[in-house]
This record gives C-alpha cells, sequence and structure tokens, in this order.
C-alpha cells in the first residue's frame, strides 16, 4: 500500500516538470561568435513570436484615434411634475372589496383544512371552542360583552375625574403664586389688573 501511494505521489510530482517548455539559460555563452550573430539570434526569437515588438512600439507612438464623446458636452436636466390624479368616490366605492368576509383565526387556508380533516360530526372534541362547555361559553360572552361596552366607560369616567382633579390643583398652584407675588408688591399690588381678581 505504500509503495503505491510513493508511486502516485512520484508521478503527479514528476508530471508537471516533464510538461514545462525548457527555460533559455540567463548566462551568455562563453564562445558567442560576435554581435552581429547575437542580433541574427535575437531577430529569429522575435521573428518566433507571434507578435511583433516594433509594430507595437509604432502603435503606441501614434496618437489616439478616437476621443470619448460627451466630454465637452454640457449635461441636460428634465424635470417633471405630474398631479396626482383625483380619484372620485364612485371610483373609491368600486376598488373595495366586499366579497370576502372575516378570515377566520390562523387564515382561511388553515380554517378549511381543520374542517376537512376533522369533520364535526366524527370529532366533535376538536372543533374551535371544544374545549368550553356551555355555561364557560356564557361566561366568556358575558366578559366580552362587559369589556366591551362598560369597561370603556369605566376608564373614560375614571380618566375625566383625574383630568378634573389635575386641573384644579394646577389653578391652585396659580393661584398661590399669583397671591405671593402680588404679596410682594407694595400695596398689595393694588393697581395691577391681576392681583385684583382670582383665577376662574
Amino acid at each position: 500500500m505504500r509503495l503505491t501511494a510513493l508511486l502516485f505521489t512520484a508521478i503527479l510530482i514528476g508530471t508537471p516538470a516533464w510538461a514545462q517548455p525548457p527555460q533559455p539559460s540567463s548566462k551568455p555563452e562563453a564562445s558567442s561568435p560576435s554581435k552581429d550573430a547575437a542580433k541574427e539570434g535575437k531577430k529569429d526569437q522575435e521573428s518566433s513570436l507571434p507578435v511583433s515588438i516594433d509594430k507595437i512600439k509604432k502603435e503606441l507612438e501614434q496618437p489616439p484615434a478616437l476621443t470619448l464623446r460627451g466630454l465637452d458636452e454640457k449635461p441636460t436636466f428634465k424635470l417633471e411634475v405630474r398631479e396626482r390624479q383625483k380619484i372620485s368616490l364612485d371610483d373609491l366605492i368600486k376598488s373595495l372589496d366586499f366579497k370576502a368576509g372575516p378570515v377566520p383565526a390562523g387564515g382561511v387556508y388553515a380554517y378549511e383544512m381543520q374542517r376537512q380533516m376533522f369533520h364535526p360530526t366524527n370529532n366533535p372534541l376538536v372543533q374551535p371552542y371544544a374545549a368550553f362547555n356551555q355555561g364557560q361559553l356564557l361566561t366568556i360572552l358575558v366578559e366580552n360583552l362587559v369589556g366591551k361596552y362598560l369597561a370603556g366607560k369605566a376608564a373614560g369616567a375614571v380618566t375625566s375625574a383625574m383630568r378634573e382633579r389635575a386641573v384644579a390643583q394646577a389653578r391652585e398652584e396659580v393661584q398661590q403664586s399669583i397671591n405671593d407675588y402680588c404679596g410682594s408688591q407694595p400695596n398689595h399690588g393694588a393697581g395691577i389688573e391681576i392681583c385684583g381678581k382670582p383665577i376662574q
């Protein structure tokens, strides 16, 4: 098993090295014949390249032919104001949807699934409000009615009583402040309009 893994690793490492092209040596050869021979060798290398460096240099020396469009143009802005269309009462009434009734708790689909899976005849205790007997349902009904009709009025009465008390305390505090001010004035504020009459 170890020999197979070692052989596999050697193949994987050896394949990239074998696939690479040979690198030219960076050292100049000791026996270079002359400068002309070196230039010819360089030209042979350049001719073997797919692109000519002289052509690239020549193209780079030329000025660019195309300029960016729109650099010298001034931007044009457009502003548009749209008036909102007025909706008539008839259009508003036509847009209302009265076809759908009140949605049951959990949504229409959950209610339908509950109704089909647990039919009221076969499973009476699985139906909504089945956990309550008739006396408990009557208690829930009475509590809801009392909460809806009487609790709001009672809360309103308590709130109005608290407000009247707060207003009375504020008036007493203002009257006390006026009395203190008038007492500190010469002649107890005779001639000052606010000192002559109480706050209403």
